[in-house]
């Protein structure tokens, strides 16, 4: 039998990451969005309070969440800003090619490293001509001797100059192509690794995305994550498993627009009534209302099915990725447009949420992407 109740334990996280969220993430998300900052004294209080690294394993650092653990956790970050939000997740994303292919020894190492400095990793994935397309990637590191030389061009990388380390994606026989796609552990202190610079952009701004340059950097073989040769399939294999929690991201953001909305509109009185009393703001508050519940159901099938080796899996986690995203514009626009002039003004945040919800259907693969693969996934 269906049942779409939570356990005691998901409540009790649910309400945990919610009241971080509104006692410490909302107060700052307006300071964070203005100065374009990477929100480190909110990350530090998330290591302080257990709400970094919830994927991961207990004995690595984490808490063992499931991945609906982790779409609920999520949801409540979103809704106390995306930008600040993603500085979390997305360092999970780094951490998760680790956590599905490394030995025992490098997650030891290398999640030890993160939880000790409490600090982020970043997700170097994307090239100047290899985004969606990662068989374009063109990086690559050579095996001499016992090390790799890394070379190469990535850009928009998530937590990039904050981080402690980046999981590289690079070829080690350009002959071979993606076949030969691997993934590493490379440092951002180490020789070669250039920050050329921190991408200034619409939404999400307390989050950063730098572009990095790789000049004959070395790599010793114990950061190779796994044989080579697995990197596509790894890269894959991670994308299954994060992108409910983009899903949930923008299911918390639209969620956070529509409360506000609709609490502006109770108030908002107009020929002597509240404006909720016309059908054509009560109409969109409905819509806002529906689309969002359905968001919120598509993420927790798809995130159900990943906890519980269903092959939909990969298949709904892009379904839910689109939707969830597609849903957090439509309706963070809503917002803004039932609030009128005050959504569209800075006195109220819906604006902020309206251009972070740009950035949900883009990252870790377009929606126009996720319409691919889901098209070849149904056909098949």
């Amino acid at each position: 039998m269906i049942d779409f109740s939570l356990e005691k334990n998901q409540i009790e996280l649910r309400e945990k990451v919610r009241d971080f969220a509104n006692r410490v993430m909302k107060p700052e998300a307006r300071k964070y969005d203005e100065l374009a900052e990477f929100p480190w004294p909110i990350v530090k209080k998330a290591y302080e309070e257990g709400i970094m690294n919830g994927p991961m394993s207990p004995e690595y650092g984490g808490h063992g969440y499931s991945i609906l653990e982790s779409a609920i956790s999520s949801e409540e970050l979103g809704a106390g800003c995306v930008g600040i939000g993603i500085c979390m997740d997305a360092s999970t994303l780094a951490l998760t090619p680790l956590y599905l292919g490394a030995s025992e020894e490098q997650k030891k190492r290398f999640f030890g490293q993160i939880n000790e400095e409490k600090s982020v990793a970043g997700y170097a994935l994307t090239e100047p001509n290899a985004g969606s397309d990662v068989a374009g990637i063109k990086s690559n590191a050579i095996l001499h001797g016992d090390k790799y030389i890394l070379n190469g061009h990535k850009r928009f990388i998530t937590n990039g100059s904050p981080s402690s380390f980046l999981t590289v994606f690079a070829l080690t026989n350009s002959e071979k192509g993606a076949r030969s796609l691997t993934a590493f552990v490379v440092p951002t202190n180490s020789p070669g690794v250039e920050m050329v610079a921190d991408m200034r952009k619409m939404g999400q701004r307390a989050s950063i995305q730098t572009e990095f340059k790789f000049h004959d950097v070395e790599i010793p073989i114990k950061n190779r994550i796994g044989e080579e040769g697995n990197g596509f399939l790894l890269a894959m294999r991670t994308f299954d498993r994060t992108r409910t929690g983009v899903a949930a991201l923008s299911l918390g953001n639209a969620r956070e627009a529509f409360e506000t909305a609709k609490h502006w509109a109770k108030n908002r009185i107009q020929f002597g009534k509240p404006i909720t009393v016309n059908q054509g703001v009560s109409f969109m508050l409905a819509d806002m209302a529906t689309e969002i519940e359905a968001a919120r159901l598509i993420t927790w099938h798809a995130a159900w099915a990943y906890d519980n080796g269903q092959k939909s899996a990969g298949l709904l986690s892009a379904m839910s990725k689109l939707y969830a995203s597609d849903v957090g514009m439509r309706v963070t626009t809503d917002a803004v447009q039932v609030m009128a002039g005050d959504g569209y003004s800075h006195d109220y945040l819906v604006e902020k949420m309206m251009r972070d919800a740009k950035l949900c259907q883009i990252y870790e693969g377009t929606n126009q992407i996720q319409r691919l693969v889901i098209g070849k996934g149904i056909l098949k």
